[in-house]
């Protein structure tokens, strides 16, 4: 099967994502979109988007690109800085893109943006290729 297909596939499967309202907009090798709108029990107690509700965000758009070329990749670290607050009921888009490829690693710059294209948060995220 075709390494994007079989991601998609398991990723419909993916629980946690899905009881969050995650979709995939875009899947190819290295990159990926998808998106969120941010509802009202996602927000903190300052009523501005949770930091773990966003970060899920971006850690789905990382896992789906990263696994995308057909090897099993696992997160060795995440870092994600927070731009700008984001506001319940804001649509929520992660773009993740791969940096570089090496042998048993790989890095990914993700965006989090809003639907005006605000950016509310970036993330990096490097990748360990598993043993098949």
């Amino acid at each position: 099967m075709d390494p994007v297909e079989s991601v998609k596939e398991k990723f419909a499967g993916d629980v946690f994502p899905q009881s969050l309202g995650i979709t995939l907009e875009e899947l190819s090798p290295g990159h990926s979109k998808v998106s969120m709108v941010l509802a009202p029990h996602m927000v903190n107690f300052h009523n501005i988007g949770h930091g773990g509700a966003i970060f899920t965000l971006a850690d789905t758009a990382f896992g789906l690109a990263s696994n995308s070329r057909g090897k099993k990749a696992v997160a060795l670290t995440v870092t994600i800085n927070y731009i700008s607050p984001a506001v319940p009921g804001a649509r929520l888009t992660a773009t993740a893109s791969e940096q570089c490829v090496q042998k048993k690693t790989a890095v990914y710059d993700i965006t989090v943006a809003d639907e005006n294209n605000r950016v509310i948060a970036l993330a990096r995220g490097t990748c360990y290729y598993l043993l098949s």
